[in-house]
């Protein structure tokens, strides 16, 4: 598998990238990729975003290390593993709360967090909040009339009766093409009118032209082909991460 992602700060915000990502390994043949993107409208959002993705990233090492001297629990379904990742994410957030004395407005993110098995080449994606998924060529938009609902929206409920409400999940059982993205990857606008090249779809350049698989700065490379070639710059923060099958290249 090879695994691009990019981060780039949109065209309208001057102070700080509110998205956030990460790449970990919580097991086995197992892939977990994760983008966040803080709400503008709340506190310091940059700020929930990357502590989400910190939070990930110790879940996941720490379940690596379980796995490795045999401590971790086995899960019968790849929704059952992820939905224990979240539930551990949703309590550590909790507890950050109390601890920081954080206000419902220093806790607004959307999560997008995909799950991948190698091995079996089955994965599930969740989205809470907006934003962009491709699998296999299908591109899903997940749009929330730019009232997304946050996880932090959440804390304060029970986690069994509010994850049983998440609906936008996908779950796919063939791993060739993957991406997630925040919704700055829909925000795209031509900054420049003397450019003569043809149109491009920025949203079908970064998830699914194959251009520049070689490189594994690929995605950066687009964001900057985009931008002096065809004249395209995103006015929001914009995290993507693919993951291709080498095979399917």
């Amino acid at each position: 598998m090879k695994i691009y992602s990019t981060l780039q700060i949109g065209e309208f915000h001057l102070n700080h990238c509110e998205d956030y990502l990460i790449i970990e390994d919580p097991g086995k043949d197992k892939k977990l990729l994760a983008v966040m993107d803080g709400c503008t409208m709340g506190r310091d959002s940059y700020f929930v975003s990357t502590l989400v993705g910190k939070i990930l990233k110790k879940i996941c090492k720490t379940r690596n290390y379980k796995e490795l001297y045999r401590l971790s629990p086995i899960f019968p379904t790849m929704e059952d593993y992820l939905k224990s990742i979240i539930e551990e994410l949703f309590f550590e957030l909790k507890n950050i709360r109390q601890q920081l004395l954080l206000e419902q407005k220093d806790l607004l993110t959307t999560l997008i967090i995909l799950l991948t098995d190698s091995s079996s080449q089955q994965g599930i994606v969740l989205v809470i909040g907006d934003g962009l998924v491709n699998i296999n060529g299908v591109i899903a938009e997940f749009d929330q009339d730019n009232k997304p609902d946050y996880l932090g929206f959440h804390l304060n409920e029970d986690f069994e009766k509010w994850y049983a409400s998440l609906s936008q999940k996908i779950s796919f059982h063939e791993i060739k093409d993957i991406s997630i993205a925040t919704d700055g990857i829909t925000m795209f606008k031509k900054f420049r009118n003397d450019v003569t090249d043809p149109e491009i779809d920025p949203i079908k350049f970064l998830v699914k032209d194959k251009t520049g698989t070689d490189d594994e700065e690929m995605l950066d490379l687009k964001l900057k082909k985009l931008e002096h070639k065809y004249g395209y710059r995103p006015t929001d923060d914009i995290a993507v991460i693919r993951l291709i099958n080498e095979h399917a290249i």
